[in-house]
C-alpha cells in the first residue's frame, strides 16, 4: 500500500514540531543516516559509466571542431 500526500514546506515544519521530544529526535536520526545503499549504488555506476567512457583523443578533437565551424558557415549562408 502506497500513500501520497501533496504538503506545502511550511505545513511540514509546522507538523515536525508539534512532535513530542522522543519522536523528535528519531526524526533526527533518521535524518542524519546515511543515504540508503541503492542510492549510492546507481550513483557509484553512474559515476563509473561516466569515467570509463569513451573519449576524443587530441585528433579526434581538432577534427570535431574543424567540422563544427564548417557546419556553422553553412547555417549562417
Amino acid at each position: 500500500m502506497e500513500l501520497k500526500v501533496d504538503i506545502e514546506f511550511k505545513q511540514l515544519l509546522r507538523v515536525i514540531k508539534q512532535l513530542p521530544e522522543d519522536k523528535m529526535t528519531l526524526l533526527k536520526a533518521e535524518l542524519s543516516s546515511p543515504i540508503s545503499p541503492d542510492i549510492t549504488n546507481s550513483t557509484k555506476k553512474f559515476q563509473e559509466l561516466l569515467l570509463t567512457g569513451p573519449v576524443m583523443d587530441n585528433d579526434q578533437y581538432k577534427v570535431y571542431k574543424e567540422t563544427r565551424n564548417h557546419f556553422n558557415k553553412w547555417r549562417t549562408k
